[in-house]
């Protein structure tokens, strides 16, 4: 009986893919465990958000890549339109206007953007296979500048930028010549003064710090510091499950969510890290064969810039805890508390999984 159900669970899905981003789930929660010592219903919530997480992920899987590009457009309508509520009449927490209250429950539309914007920029880039100009690629941009500054005005920095990555991953594997690339780079430089002038001051400190955390120790570099030496005082094979005197001392601020790699970091150590790091690139590598062997433009493009914002996950937490990134509250794939990012990640899991399942039947 349990040998038939899980045949037909696994028919249903990619073992290979759900194999990698169950160890992950189980790091995750291991790590978890010790993180979250002093509030142990974090735990059991993420236990309820896993189970959520994986009913998305096999329920997308079972829909043809065809029904999940007739999503695209309205899914891109309806997040943006709730971004203008957003900013209309949401609700203000710490300085930042991210929620709107429905009455029954509260959402956060940005969260939206992140699987709407490459679905939307597939979809528009499929219809223009054809013809594709420089044209298409100047409206593509717009799609994506839209609702991206909007995300950035509430401030929402990390999900602006988590945003901005899957829109500009399906723009590259579009074709978008290495010419214009450079190009924009080079603009992007020229115009830093003015982007440095848009940025809120709490964002202006988080870069400064980047810089120098010494300068404000007990203030705005705290948190980098504390995770450095966190990271460092791990050594080869950590201090051991449990044991991180970093966490338990509560010296590493946010150390469930945001900063749980410093967490990770303390009791597996070096070791425990290059398996970590090793899930994360096997699972990249699984999505991007999957990508190569997508039959249409649509499939290809969709299921490589879901693969490629999986690296941006894992590269900007990674990056930020370590000290070479500045502090954008981007939380560890798989492995950080939290509903939302959780179920997001594994929509995106699913679309992978219906990609490479009905691979066949489009093709024929």
């Amino acid at each position: 009986m349990i040998r038939a159900l899980w045949l037909r669970f696994t028919d249903k899905i990619d073992p290979p893919l759900f194999a990698l981003a169950l160890a992950l789930l189980v790091l995750g929660m291991i790590t978890l465990t010790s993180a979250a010592y002093d509030n142990p219903a974090r735990i059991s919530s993420q236990a309820v958000n896993i189970l959520v997480a994986l009913v998305v992920m096999w329920t997308v899987a079972q829909f043809q890549p065809q029904t999940l590009m007739r999503f695209a457009l309205p899914a891109y309508a309806f997040g943006l339109a709730l971004l203008v509520a957003v900013a209309l009449f949401g609700d203000v927490v710490n300085g930042a206007r991210r929620w709107l209250n429905l009455g029954v429950i509260r959402i956060q539309p940005s969260e939206i953007m992140k699987i709407a914007m490459p679905l939307m920029l597939a979809w528009y880039f499929h219809k223009h296979e054809a013809t594709l100009r420089l044209r298409q690629y100047f409206v593509a941009s717009l799609l994506l500048l839209v609702p991206v500054m909007l995300i950035a005005r509430q401030p929402d920095l990390g999900t602006a930028l988590l945003v901005t990555a899957a829109g500009f991953y399906v723009i590259f594997l579009a074709g978008l010549s290495w010419k214009i690339l450079v190009g924009m780079l080079l603009a992007g430089c020229a115009s830093l003064p003015f982007l440095w002038s848009l940025l809120h001051d709490y964002q202006r400190r988080r870069v400064l710090t980047l810089l120098d955390p010494t300068s404000d120790p007990l203030g705005a570099g705290y948190h980098i510091i504390q995770s450095v030496i966190a990271v460092g005082s791990g050594g080869l094979a950590g201090k051991g499950w449990l044991r991180g005197t970093q966490a338990h001392l509560e010296f590493i601020p946010e150390r469930s969510t945001d900063f749980i790699f410093a967490v990770f970091s303390e009791e597996f150590g070096l070791i425990g890290n290059c398996v970590l790091l090793l899930l994360y690139l096997v699972l990249i590598g699984r999505g991007l064969a999957i990508a190569a062997n997508a039959p249409t433009f649509f499939t290809r493009l969709l299921a490589g810039a879901v693969t490629l914002t999986f690296f941006t996950y894992a590269f900007v937490n990674m990056g930020m805890v370590s000290g070479i990134l500045p502090v954008v509250g981007v939380p560890l794939p798989l492995v950080s508390f939290g509903g939302t990012a959780l179920v997001t990640l594994f929509l995106g899991i699913g679309i992978l999984m219906s990609i490479h399942r009905h691979r066949k039947l489009v093709q024929t």
